[in-house]
């Protein structure tokens, strides 16, 4: 009787998680020379490869260049009809081959060697064509694919696509590349947005509601309707110094229009700084069940203003 599918499943992980521990015990012996070719190299790094190796490569090459290091996929039909053109003797070449004898690979091996560009191998093959030509050879070790016949590529691929997070990680690691650098290179969906700073979305100038001491609640107010933020910023020579709030308005009902804005601010308001992140900003905002938060500078003077409406916009929620 065949296997039910969960059985199948369990049977392709535990092969390839072993697989992955065999990957981390026999680290190939190149792989701290292969990353200082990396870290050096002017150019990018061109990673290729055919077929489902194709697919690793693009993303390997697609890693490395959003944390930190210059690449570009090259399909390797496509280089040898111009695009090898792409490959340049300041760049870094990664080919992937399960058996290293791939034909299509034969026109970027033989570019590699005309123009001295320094070529890494993953393959399992040492003595395969593609391994005996690699200037640093990431030998695969040879654990079996995780399909019933041990043939399509699954437990090679896993491997190959981790050794190449190894690479990404290890020169991330080298070069210092943090969470600001991540940042630059994921501007868009929910990553970037998580890495926002405050200061990237907040509200600043002719925007802030800004009242003094001596202001009547009578323009307060229209201050207050006008910015359409529900509160408005108590500032005595450009620093904060309290807050007027719906709840500050209910509580000083009667007799309002008569009051000054000092009257009526609540002092010494929650407040947060313009370098800390949005997500921070949205966790203390919801602590403290308040909408708005002040954002000053180190001497408390007033720079911004910022929503949870903001926030939530930049999907960093």
């Amino acid at each position: 009787m065949s296997q039910s599918p969960s059985e199948a499943a369990r049977q392709v992980l535990t092969i390839e998680s072993r697989a992955l521990a065999q990957l981390r015990d026999e680290l190939p012996a190149d792989f701290d020379r292969a990353v200082q070719v990396l870290l050096s190299v002017e150019g990018r790094v061109i990673v290729s490869g055919m077929g489902k190796s194709g697919h690793v490569a693009n993303k390997i090459a697609a890693t490395f260049a959003s944390t930190g290091t210059p690449a570009q996929a090259v399909h390797p039909g496509e280089a040898s009809h111009g695009d090898l053109g792409m490959i340049t003797p300041k760049d870094a070449v990664i080919l992937i081959s399960n058996s290293g004898e791939t034909r299509e690979l034969s026109d970027m091996i033989a570019h590699c060697a005309r123009w001295s560009i320094p070529l890494i191998a993953i393959t399992k093959k040492a003595d395969s064509s593609l391994g005996q030509a690699a200037d640093h050879l990431l030998q695969l070790p040879g654990a079996p694919e995780a399909c019933a016949i041990g043939m399509a590529p699954t437990t090679s691929t896993t491997m190959t696509m981790a050794l190449g997070d190894a690479l990404a990680v290890a020169m991330m690691e080298h070069r210092g590349f943090g969470k600001e650098n991540f940042a630059a290179f994921h501007p868009g969906g929910s990553l970037g947005a998580q890495l926002l700073r405050v200061s990237a979305v907040m509200h600043r100038g002719d925007d802030l509601p800004v009242v003094t001491a001596d202001t009547p609640m009578s323009e307060t107010l229209l201050v207050m309707s006008q910015k359409g933020f529900g509160v408005a910023a108590l500032v005595d020579d450009g620093q904060l110094i309290g807050i007027i709030t719906d709840g500050d308005l209910r509580r000083n009902m009667e007799g309002l229009t008569g009051r000054t804005a000092g009257q009526v601010a609540t002092r010494d308001p929650m407040v947060i700084s313009p370098d800390k992140l949005l997500t921070e900003a949205l966790g203390q905002l919801n602590a403290n069940k308040h909408t708005v938060v002040m954002v000053v500078e180190a001497d408390n003077r007033l720079v911004g203003l910022l929503h949870i409406h903001d926030i939530l916009r930049t999907g960093a929620a």
